[in-house]
């Protein structure tokens, strides 16, 4: 039975999401009570997307630039969220807002629905606002044109792991020990972290309200850009000199993010040109109507941190990268703060027997190739001050969580299907050794990720000075791995002798 089919009888309200590809509305759908409203969400390619989307979520097929394709998507719905904007666009985005806002506010009247709440941007209009901004507030406009209640809420900076501004201070603040930075780095904000933002686009499905009002919200400081950066270096442990200078222009300051940050740079000079005016709440209502607690900066910062821990350690490597016949690299694919070595083989055997061949690693039976590397890196490690090689593992056969394993200790394990190992070597960050394990077409595909959180521009460096060696030894471990699988020898290995990496 489709999921469609699913709701013939269901009387729930529906809401339906656009913009849950983005960062604020894939979290909005997560945060949506399934129990309480239908969930839909508008994508262009829907069979995309419904594979992100949990079991009780549908995708419907819609494009804001295409009239006649809303009028389905929008058919039964109560309450639509509107968190689409045109910034990655490469022609004229201004339009582009325009017409998707009069297409949606349009279809929105006309097939019923009763409110519309919309995420637009802060900033005072009297003070001659950047097109970005100007053009947040215009969508608002349109969107109330046609006589749908809307409920807008103007934000400034969102604090959140791989949010837009959160991925620039910290690919700045990681890459940069020295930053020359322009006026727009001093230029006050009221960020708010992706928590408090989420308790407020939830509360506004149901909240009582007359008319359509537009809400200003914040988080609890006021700081800038070059504010953010020191409280995101100081938790990080990295010591940040910043000193402005008054040359760099958006332009500049666009292609120089471009080169240092992962923003592309026509969306970097959008978003500078806003960053160049305050984005403060003026009129604070929204706090006490809607009964949110505003969270602090430090307290922002420090939560996405943790969130990125814990997506991290909840990730399976095999739903984010794609598998293949033969081993691929992907070092240079990055995960928040860490950057990514991934390859994959596939033997002829069932994953049990895979699994015990990983198991077996190190201790007596070393880690299956260039063995006096890894004995050299333990050499190293013990001059270091770190625990070197010492340690050996407990038992040749068994392994569990926690148990140490040369430098490294067990941090997950999932019998036949996962093996994750944490470093505990002297390094400037923090670093993972996974091993997952998957049948398909009666073999067995095995993907070996190495995974580093590097530590500021240090961290950075050690990581691709030593990719030409980990990428030779990572390789050789793997075709090693694949022989014993296949032979069926896993209790045999390379040479004996201390080992770390």
């Amino acid at each position: 039975m489709s999921l469609a089919a699913s709701h013939k009888n269901d009387d729930r309200p529906v809401v339906l999401v656009t913009g849950a590809t983005g960062y604020v509305g894939g979290r909005l759908v997560t945060a949506l009570d399934n129990d309480k409203y239908r969930i839909r969400c508008l994508a262009r390619r829907p069979e995309y997307l419904q594979s992100k989307l949990g079991p009780l979520v549908e995708a419907v097929r819609g494009d804001v630039l295409d009239r006649e394709s809303l009028s389905p998507a929008l058919s039964g719905v109560r309450t639509a969220y509107y968190l689409i904007h045109s910034m990655g666009s490469t022609g004229d985005f201004v339009e582009q807002d325009r017409t998707a806002a009069r297409n949606f506010g349009a279809a929105a009247r006309e097939c019923g629905v009763q409110r519309i709440i919309y995420l637009g941007g802060l900033g005072d209009p009297s003070e001659g606002l950047s097109p970005h901004l100007r053009s947040r507030h215009e969508v608002g406009n349109e969107l109330r044109r046609p006589g749908v209640q809307v409920i807008e809420f103007r934000a400034s900076i969102v604090l959140g792991s791989g949010s837009l501004s959160f991925e620039m201070i910290r690919a700045l603040t990681e890459r940069l020990p020295v930053m020359t930075t322009p006026k727009w780095v001093s230029v006050p904000a009221q960020p708010i972290a992706i928590g408090d933002l989420l308790q407020y686009l939830v509360a506004a499905v149901d909240i009582e309200v007359e008319g359509s009002p537009v809400f200003e919200i914040g988080g609890r400081d006021v700081i800038s850009y070059g504010g953010l950066m020191k409280e995101y270096g100081r938790q990080r442990g990295l010591k940040r000199v910043i000193i402005p200078v008054p040359v760099l222009t958006p332009g500049l300051s666009s292609r120089w993010l471009g080169l240092v940050t992962p923003l592309y740079a026509r969306v970097g000079r959008k978003l500078i040109d806003s960053v160049r005016h305050p984005t403060l709440v003026r009129d604070d209502r929204a706090r006490g109507f809607f009964g949110v607690e505003p969270t602090g900066v430090a307290d922002a910062i420090a939560a996405a941190l943790r969130n990125e821990d814990r997506e991290f350690a909840d990730t399976r490597w095999s739903d984010a990268l794609s598998s293949g016949d033969t081993l691929r690299d992907w070092g240079g694919v990055r995960f928040g703060s860490r950057v990514v070595d991934s390859r994959t083989a596939r033997v002829h055997a069932d994953t049990d027997t895979a699994f015990a061949v990983v198991r077996r690693i190190g201790g007596k039976n070393g880690w299956y190739y260039a063995n006096w590397l890894w004995q050299l890196r333990g050499v190293l490690d013990l001059l270091a001050g770190g625990v070197g090689m010492r340690r050996g593992r407990r038992d040749p056969e068994l392994l569990g969580v926690g148990d140490v394993v040369d430098c490294w200790r067990v941090e997950s394990l999932v019998p036949g299907r996962r093996i994750r190992f944490l470093a505990e070597m002297k390094l400037p960050g923090r670093a993972w050794l996974e091993f997952e394990f998957e049948e398909k077409d009666g073999q067995t595909v095995v993907r070996q990720t190495a995974v580093f959180d590097p530590l500021g521009l240090g961290g950075l460096l050690y990581w691709y000075a030593l990719y030409p060696a980990h990428r030779i030894i990572f390789s050789g471990m793997l075709r090693r791995i694949s022989r014993l699988t296949s032979a069926g020898a896993g209790n045999t290995g390379g040479p004996r002798g201390p080992r770390c990496l």
